[in-house]
């Protein structure tokens, strides 16, 4: 998929889950909120599957397992599944199925914001060490 593919595919799916969420808050929609993240949960889906690929292609005999692109992939594996569980964490609480505090609901958030913010620093020292 080119650049220009995924960066349409991201404003679409963005746009189209802004809409919902827009006819939802002025209760035009009676969904749940899981149905208002159904653009999220796709576009969430279609990049782990892509992900994947890429990381079953790493795994191929004679690629360098040990190199930073595997490392980084791993990474990005781990965002997404951290972001995946904000998202079902932060629907159950507005649909009232489970009674949990906001520190819980929001520790995979910020879990995620700590690693983006050490995964930058280590790019950026990394990069000026060399």
């Amino acid at each position: 998929m080119s650049l220009a593919q995924r960066v349409l595919l991201t404003w679409l799916f963005t746009l189209l889950f802004l809409i919902i969420l827009v006819l939802k808050l002025d209760e035009t929609l009676g969904w749940n909120w899981f149905l208002v993240f159904i653009p999220l949960w796709i576009f969430d889906a279609v990049l782990l599957v892509m992900l994947t690929v890429k990381l079953a292609g790493h795994c191929k005999a004679g690629y360098d397992r040990h190199s930073g692109r595997v490392r980084r992939k791993v990474w990005y594996l781990c965002a997404m599944l951290l972001k995946l569980a904000f998202l079902l964490a932060l629907c159950a609480h507005l649909e009232h199925l489970a009674t949990l505090q906001l520190s819980w609901i929001l520790a995979p958030l910020w879990a995620l914001l700590l690693g983006v913010v050490g995964d930058l620093g280590y790019s950026t020292f990394s990069v000026r060490a060399s």
